[in-house]
């Protein structure tokens, strides 16, 4: 826990001076395979994430053991045998709203948002492009996005035994509420 408040303290001074910075230490970020033998869901309720609303930028950080499963058999397998979180315990995303100038944040409504960044899994690193909605309501922003990861691409190996009950595509899902900081 301290190590998440010292991450929390540098992520927040680590933005330009322009802007509101906002924040959380307990976001949502959630994942889901459906296939015909199988669904597979993982919830992490304790993301921490920054937003500038002067620059865009937004910095998230996700620790890998902190995502959960309605069984433990397959908690530990998705720690142990998957992600390898005692080898790479943290995945990240750093990025921009690329359309900042569509977004009023001191008028209250939803608006609908591309980010754009680097997002790191299993210690590799993809560019990614995602479509989400920024809603500014009083006292805070909330954030949200819907979109595929395929552990192919950071490089997570899925052993052949279980290959079918994994989809190759995972939808994940992100929800954020943000207070000032």
């Amino acid at each position: 826990m301290k190590q998440l408040a010292i991450l929390i303290l540098l992520l927040s001074t680590a933005f330009a001076a322009q802007g509101q910075k906002y924040m959380t230490k307990n976001g949502f970020i959630g994942f889901y395979s459906h296939t015909p033998m199988e669904d597979i869901k993982g919830d992490n309720n304790q993301v921490a994430s920054v937003l500038d609303t002067g620059t865009g930028e937004i910095v998230f950080q996700v620790l890998i053991k902190s995502f959960h499963f309605d069984r433990a058999l397959m908690e530990e397998h998705f720690n142990e045998n998957y992600m390898e979180s005692d080898k790479y315990p943290k995945s990240t995303f750093k990025g921009k709203i690329a359309n900042l100038s569509s977004v009023n944040f001191t008028k209250p409504g939803t608006y609908d948002v591309t980010i754009e960044g680097d997002l790191t899994i299993h210690n590799t690193t993809n560019k990614v492009s995602i479509k989400g909605t920024i809603e500014v309501v009083t006292g805070g922003i909330n954030a949200s996005s819907k979109f595929n990861v395929v552990p192919e691409d950071y490089k997570i190996e899925i052993p052949g035994v279980v290959k079918e009950k994994i989809n190759k595509n995972l939808e994940v899902t992100v929800s954020m509420k943000y207070s000032p900081v």
